[in-house]
């Protein structure tokens, strides 16, 4: 017998009741503040970290990470875990952003919701993907409410709104054949119909990058700017970006060839949770080390080697934070089911979105996927295209300056 998704997780679904002030309601318009309080499970992970036994010897020697996350880093992240990390301080900080769950189509959607004091504020909703989580925006939200100038100096502040992606965190798991359309079409009804605005901008990157362009394309009158880190298209081989006559410069042929490197040893994990959600969701799902070895080995190798250096924040300790969260919240499962239920979220034909709003783009040297400015030229009206010698693949957390600089460049687009 088969079992569906929905069945797997009917359990799971119930989780948020628990690690919060949520109350579940039909009506969209109701907002609930919301309080993260997971200390009850720190106990129980713990103990499954310092019982988790790793073998004494590497089964490889001398590989470095190309084969994935070494043996001496998995300990040295297990042991940080279970004497340095914090979780009481770390869920401390985290809610000093002001944070809410609202239902929309039966699905409690958590979001942070930090408002500016500038009267002319942006609305801009940040999109994160896999496997980070609201956190990912953490470092750069106090900055973005600030009022500050543009490169041409007009003042620019924004209301920034941070949600879960439905089966991450705090937001509850969604239906069977939930699609990031979908996802964007609750998200759009949050930003208008929960919280108001009549128009807003939006960011993402990974999957978050798929729905919010899909907003960007979709919901035109309402999505006026769109900016992006990554795109819902495959990037294409050198050979068919020559067939475009598309040339690169040396730091664009550098990040070519790690992407190329990127689709030939890097995309087996893509493959696995598309294919076979259950196997590897299930498997993880009440194991925080191994949670660690699989989400780990991607913040390592998809980010900037100075990671951790400034202007990076992306600490060993940001790393446990964000597998703490996933454990904590008991999401692994639910989170990479997005694979299985979008097996076509990057397509390898590029379109036009049927919008004239501005698109961004901010691509960064160490990111997964790159996509020369002629070709996000292709997929909507870019305006602004830059390219940053620091960061990766998780630029709020890999570069939060230069994501924040990107970011405000809205402004000069706005109307």
């Amino acid at each position: 017998m088969r079992v569906s998704w929905a069945q797997v997780f009917a359990l799971s679904s119930l989780v948020g009741s628990s690690q919060g002030s949520t109350v579940r309601s039909r009506n969209a318009s109701q907002v609930h503040p919301f309080h993260v309080d997971l200390s009850a499970k720190v106990p129980r992970m713990l103990e499954r970290i310092r019982s988790t036994k790793l073998p004494a010897q590497p089964v490889y020697v001398n590989t470095g990470n190309a084969q994935g996350i070494t043996l001496h880093d998995l300990k040295s992240f297990q042991q940080e875990w279970l004497t340095d990390f914090d979780w009481k301080s770390e869920q401390k900080n985290i809610n000093k952003f002001n944070q809410y769950t609202t239902t929309i189509e039966d699905l409690t959607i958590h979001f942070v919701h930090e408002k500016s004091n500038s009267s002319d504020a942006i609305p801009l909703l940040l999109l994160h993907g896999w496997p980070g989580s609201f956190l990912e925006f953490a470092p750069i939200i106090d900055e973005l409410t600030a009022q500050a100038t543009t490169a041409t100096g007009k003042k620019v502040a924004f209301d920034v709104i941070v949600p879960s992606l439905p089966g991450f965190a705090f937001s509850s798991v969604p239906p069977v054949n939930w699609t990031i359309a979908d996802t964007a079409r609750v998200f759009n009804t949050l930003l208008t119909q929960v919280l108001h605005y009549e128009t807003y901008a939006v960011f993402g990157t990974d999957w978050g990058a798929g729905i919010a362009y899909n907003l960007y394309d979709q919901y035109n009158s309402t999505v006026r700017a769109g900016h992006l880190a990554f795109l819902p298209f495959f990037p294409l081989t050198p050979e068919a970006l020559a067939a475009q006559n598309i040339t690169l410069s040396s730091l664009e042929a550098f990040e070519e060839a790690e992407t190329m490197e990127w689709s030939n040893t890097g995309e087996g994990y893509f493959n696995e949770q598309t294919t076979k959600p259950n196997t590897i969701g299930l498997a993880l799902q009440d194991n925080p080390v191994g949670q660690l070895a699989w989400i780990g080995e991607k913040f390592l190798n998809w980010s900037d080697p100075n990671a951790g250096t400034s202007p990076s924040v992306l600490t060993h300790n940001e790393i446990l934070r964000h597998v703490s969260l996933y454990c904590l919240t008991e999401t692994f499962a639910s989170s990479v089911v997005i694979y299985a239920q979008n097996p076509n979220g990057f397509s390898t034909v590029y379109s036009k979105a049927h919008t004239d709003a501005p698109l961004l783009f901010s691509a960064f040297k160490y990111n997964v996927g790159f996509w020369p400015p002629a070709l996000v030229a292709q997929t909507g009206n870019l305006v602004l295209y830059r390219n940053h010698e620091r960061g990766g693949h998780f630029p709020g957390l890999d570069n939060p300056v230069a994501l924040v600089e990107d970011l405000r460049e809205i402004r000069s687009y706005w109307n």
